[in-house]
């Protein structure tokens, strides 16, 4: 089976981030999110959370290692984006994602109610690379 899915990169993210560990074919873990919203107003303002609202700033300060992030222009389950990071590991990503959890940006950053209610629904899926993988 397989999907057909069309993206629009982030502008402050505009084209793919390749992890140090693809060139000496390193293990490493991608994390793939998938965040629906209820309409596309609310997908919209998102969007504006990572780039105006600075959290992929914060993902980079924290070490969030972002691959890509888009807006899905065609795919299943719009209105949504779709980003990727890469970790060493399972624990290593466990360790990220609870130092932005308790982030005083991030804190600040998801309680501003400009952003709320922006996303409806989360799909996180886990993926390994091929051999041949490009990232």
């Amino acid at each position: 089976r397989y999907e057909s899915w069309l993206l629009r990169a982030f502008r402050n993210v505009p084209r793919l981030r390749v992890p140090s560990e693809t060139a000496a074919k390193q293990p490493r873990l991608f994390e793939l999110r998938i965040y629906e919203s209820h309409s596309e107003t609310a997908a919209l303002k998102k969007i504006e959370m990572f780039d105006e609202g600075g959290e992929i700033a914060l993902f980079d300060r924290v070490g969030l290692r972002p691959v890509f992030f888009g807006q899905t222009l065609a795919g299943p389950r719009q209105p949504n984006l779709v980003y990727m990071t890469v970790h060493a590991d399972m624990a290593a990503r466990e360790k990220v994602w609870e130092v932005f959890r308790n982030d005083d940006g991030w804190k600040k950053l998801s309680a501003d109610p400009a952003f709320a209610n922006t996303v409806s629904a989360t799909t996180v899926i886990f993926l390994r690379p091929t051999a041949y993988s490009q990232i």
